[in-house]
């Protein structure tokens, strides 16, 4: 902001100020910001080439825009940096309640007082945070909350009658004049209120309630939807849809480093009482449950797995290890794959579940996640490397105990024991000599829950591996792991 603005109406027609609508204001911006090759919208990650330029295209081509995608897909981030496009500041008449434009003025007010003072009215500016309107779409949402009604205090307190403009109490929609409305979750707004809408993506006005007028509103509407609350909750109108420029679909990340990029990015993993190590085996089996999740056909995939439960899975596995260093007086805290087993309810709270799905019980979808993910990275890390020497070791008659809470010098002696535990860490790179113990017993975690997936030892949901389970039919050999049985010792 500037200290010589003009401050009336007659500075402001000397400054050589001209109106500009919101969407040619929004496009004036966003060209500039292409032409300088500047970031659109920081911090959204894998939208680059699919949401991002159909989102460009709708504010270029002037265009109210929809999105539409499942939970935790980044919609109402976008629709909130839509205010970066703004610019800094604009001039309103100053008592303006629907930022009237000193020089197009559209309430009674805003002409009232132009008309008494003349240029000698006063101006006031308006930031861009300011101009940004959003509301959440509620069943108990009424016309007066978005257009406006009749207020009968103004009346009262002004001498007015009932049928004066003046007496408007404003809604949402005409207070967001001049700037962007957005409404998140449009399906569970009331049909009735919906029509409401109409004229303003139409004809660009609206009629407010009990008074004989159409108010010529300039704003940008943007809205969110979630395909299931279609048939959950609610619909979108058709009239509505058919109004609405652009649909545009959000989709969960197609790739799991951009899936892991954005959980890095929003996951709280510093933290002030110990130094944190995730190592990137670890962060890749947190991101790797929730791809597996969202092709799980026990997992409900209207409702879809959303990025959020990565995040707050890797925030609670930080936790758990933070808890651990704590108690044990550790300087650094690791995460292993014990830790993302104690943060269960991080995965149960997040996911839906068909009927097949209830039937198993979402405690044990989740620690099958958990361990295909585990082999899934296994796989990815050290493919084709040679564990039968491991293998052998616990067919033969040996056992490993691993405690959740033991210290990680502690599990390293463990798994010592283990023959080629540790030479295959090393050698595959996922934790090499000069790696912290912490790391090390990670990375050990991951190769044993990888051979529990391919069911080739047993583990106890105690933490215990040992020989997988025999199947006592003759000839069958042996069984595989039961990831809610207990351990042949």
């Amino acid at each position: 902001m500037t200290s010589n603005r003009p401050r009336t109406v007659g500075e402001l027609k000397a400054s050589g100020y001209q109106p500009l609508g919101v969407k040619d204001e929004l496009r004036r911006n966003l060209i500039a910001r292409l032409q300088s090759g500047e970031t659109l919208f920081p911090g959204i990650v894998g939208f680059d080439d699919s949401v991002i330029p159909q989102i460009v295209n709708a504010v270029l081509a002037r265009h109210d825009f929809i999105l539409l995608g499942l939970r935790g897909q980044a919609k109402s981030r976008i629709l909130r940096q839509l205010v970066e496009l703004l610019d800094s500041e604009i001039p309103i008449l100053e008592g303006s309640e629907i930022n009237d434009d000193p020089l197009s003025p559209i309430s009674k007010y805003a002409r009232t007082v132009l008309k008494s003072e003349g240029d000698d009215a006063a101006v006031a500016w308006v930031d861009r945070e300011h101009r940004f309107v959003e509301k959440l779409a509620t069943p108990d949402v009424t016309i007066g909350d978005i257009i406006g009604d009749v207020d009968p205090i103004k009346a009262a307190r002004g001498g007015h009658i009932l049928a004066d403009e003046l007496t408007i109490h404003y809604g949402l929609l005409p207070r967001a004049n001049r700037g962007i409305f957005a409404v998140n979750e449009l399906p569970d707004l009331a049909g009735k209120i919906q029509v409401g809408l109409f004229n303003i993506l139409q004809e660009g006005d609206v009629q407010v309630k009990g008074y004989p007028i159409r108010l010529p509103l300039d704003v940008f509407l943007v809205f969110t939807a979630n395909p299931e609350d279609y048939t959950a909750r609610g619909k979108i109108i058709t009239p509505l849809k058919d109004r609405i420029g652009a649909e545009i679909q959000t989709h969960y990340p197609a790739e799991v480093s951009t899936g892991m990029d954005i959980t890095k990015q929003e996951a709280w993993v510093n933290r002030d009482c110990v130094d944190i190590e995730v190592p990137d085996f670890l962060a890749e089996v947190v991101e790797r449950i929730a791809f597996l999740g969202r092709g799980d056909k026990r997992v409900d995939q209207r409702s879809g797995v959303s990025q959020r439960m990565p995040i707050t899975v890797l925030e609670s596995v930080v936790s758990s290890a933070e808890r651990r260093a704590l108690t044990l007086k550790e300087e650094k805290a690791v995460p292993r794959l014990s830790d993302i087993y104690g943060s269960l309810p991080a995965i149960t709270g997040k996911i839906e579940l068909e009927y097949e799905g209830e039937l198993h019980g979402s405690d044990r979808i989740a620690r099958e996640l958990i361990s295909a993910a585990a082999s899934q990275v296994f796989q990815g890390w050290a493919g084709g490397a040679d564990v039968d020497e491991i293998v052998e070791y616990f067919e033969m008659g040996g056992a490993l105990q691993v405690g959740a809470d033991s210290s990680a010098e502690a599990c390293v002696q463990g798994f010592e024991v283990v023959p080629g535990l540790l030479g295959l860490i090393e050698h595959v790179g996922l934790a090499p000599k000069e790696s912290s113990d912490g790391c090390r017993v990670g990375a050990c975690e991951l190769v044993l829950e990888a051979l529990v997936a391919e069911k080739r030892i047993s583990r106890s949901t105690s933490g215990g591996y040992a020989r997988a389970k025999q199947d006592p039919s003759p000839g069958k050999g042996y069984k595989g792991f039961d990831p809610f049985g207990g351990v042949d010792a």
